[in-house]
């Protein structure tokens, strides 16, 4: 019995937990829910790049999902199709030719020196100390108070974005004289820096640039897209040569987390490459379509969840009420798991969620099936419900796993909205493991034990049986 009061507690965690996530973290919605704009963006090859390589595709990937940010849309999706496309997806978004403009076009990355215009370099310090006091006061607010200290932050971002543009001076030194950028561990180990190389061109303007402004305590300010991304400084000792040999590190200041060093790095990679794009497919989806699936599927979902709720409870009785209410959790937790894994739900993946309830109730099934096996072979209630959970066990394994293996088929496979059914089906598939032979069990043994009066009736869970007295 104590045993299955830690399991009562670890289920109790659980929910609980599952219910804060969906609060705090709800669910994403798909391109065929919310309607929007959906474009295929194919990468063109040059005479300088002739092959389009993985690492090529991540960094252009890395540049539009940056744009596509800047457009404002949430919840879209930017992702690699086969070896030269980029397909995205962006829910909510009616106007489909304004996403071809600013998507359209190749990064520009460049690199300019600080000014040492003391007026210009005071306002930006000053813009700078009143962001983060905004940013410092955000942390107790909350509410309508919260929005709009938001409100003000990017206001000020914006004052910040302007001020740059005057603080830094352009030079000849772009994307274009950039041949590679990478991530690696500092000297020291502990954190991480991005490595530069340039061409010949690249390599003699870069010393110029270093030489300029080395021991001056001004920076060197990258630019993605008229974005400042990082302004390492230049330290004294290349005041008289700069930084020879066409290679640099950027460790950021106090130095770079491995993710923060490995996006920067993708970003000046994918600013470096001049390869044109083409937009091979631009269509809409109506906001009426995403409106009517969602309706749709909403009852389609509730109502076959209420039927096979209706059904346990009749049939298996007492043992199907116990089964509704782990199906309930079953639901809870799913959902929860779609939310952290970051699972935009579309209409496959909602029919993979459906699937997965059959699922669930199928182990219960057999389960309960097995149970009333062993009560009609003349055993006690408590041995019948142990026997039955031990051999439903294999068949139950037996067959989510060959469902687990088709779902890693379809996603490895498979694409787009394929992948969303299976991620969905999978998910549920191992969820219905858990809550079955875990959430099920326990409240079996639980009602089974602490329960006498129960215990003394079996026809509670199997129809014809007797009542026992052991």
């Amino acid at each position: 019995m104590e045993k299955q009061r830690v399991f009562i507690i670890l289920i109790i965690v659980l929910i609980a937990t599952s219910i804060l996530t969906l609060i705090n973290l709800p669910l994403q919605l798909g391109l065929d829910l919310r309607g929007g704009s959906q474009l295929t963006i194919q990468l063109q090859t040059t005479p300088e790049v002739p092959e389009i390589t993985p690492e090529k595709l991540e960094g252009v990937r890395t540049v539009i999902d940056n744009r596509v940010n800047g457009l404002g849309v949430s919840e879209a999706v930017v992702q690699s199709v086969g070896s030269d496309r980029i397909l995205v997806q962006l829910p909510g978004v009616n106007d489909p030719q304004e996403a071809e403009r600013v998507l359209g076009g190749t990064a520009q990355l460049d690199f300019r020196t600080e000014t040492d215009n003391p007026e210009i370099q005071a306002q930006y310090q000053i813009k700078q100390q009143e962001i983060g006091e905004l940013i410092f006061q955000a942390q107790s607010l909350k509410g309508e108070e919260l929005t709009a200290q938001e409100a003000k932050i990017e206001a000020k971002k914006a004052e910040i974005a302007v001020l740059s543009q005057q603080l830094y001076t352009k030079s000849e030194l772009n994307g274009e004289k950039l041949k590679n950028a990478n991530y690696q561990p500092t000297q020291q180990g502990n954190d991480w820096e991005v490595v530069l190389e340039f061409n010949d061109e690249g390599g003699k303007l870069f010393a110029e640039l270093t030489k300029s402004i080395a021991g001056t305590g001004r920076t060197l300010g990258i630019f993605l897209d008229n974005q400042l991304i990082s302004a390492p400084g230049v330290s004294a000792e290349y005041a008289s040569t700069g930084i020879m040999g066409g290679r640099a590190s950027i460790s950021g200041g106090s130095g770079y987390t491995l993710e923060q060093a490995r996006e920067l790095a993708l970003q000046l990679e994918g600013g470096a490459l001049p390869l044109p794009v083409k937009i091979v497919e631009n269509r809409t989806v109506g906001a009426t379509l995403g409106q009517d699936s969602i309706r749709r599927s909403i009852i389609a979902g509730i109502s076959g969840l209420l039927l096979v709720l209706v059904f346990m409870a009749v049939y298996y009785r007492l043992p199907g009420i116990i089964a509704d209410f782990s199906l309930i959790i079953y639901a809870v937790l799913n959902l929860a798991c779609f939310s952290l894994a970051g699972v935009t739900l579309t209409l496959p993946g909602i029919a993979g969620f459906l699937l997965s309830i059959g699922m669930a109730v199928d182990a219960n099934v057999l389960i309960f099936e097995r149970t009333r096996e062993e009560l009609r072979d003349g055993k006690t209630l408590y041995r019948s419900v142990e026997s039955g959970f031990y051999r439903a066990f294999s068949s139950i394994l037996d067959g989510n796993v060959t469902t687990l293996i088709a779902c890693v088929a379809l996603f490895w496979l498979g694409s787009g909205l394929v992948k969303g059914f299976a991620l969905t089906l999978g998910i549920g598939v191992v969820i219905s493991m858990f809550t079955a032979l875990t959430c099920t069990r326990t409240f079996m043994l639980i009602t089974v034990l602490g329960f006498p009066t129960i215990r003394q009736r079996p026809e509670l869970f199997c129809p014809n049986i007797k009542p026992a007295n052991n």
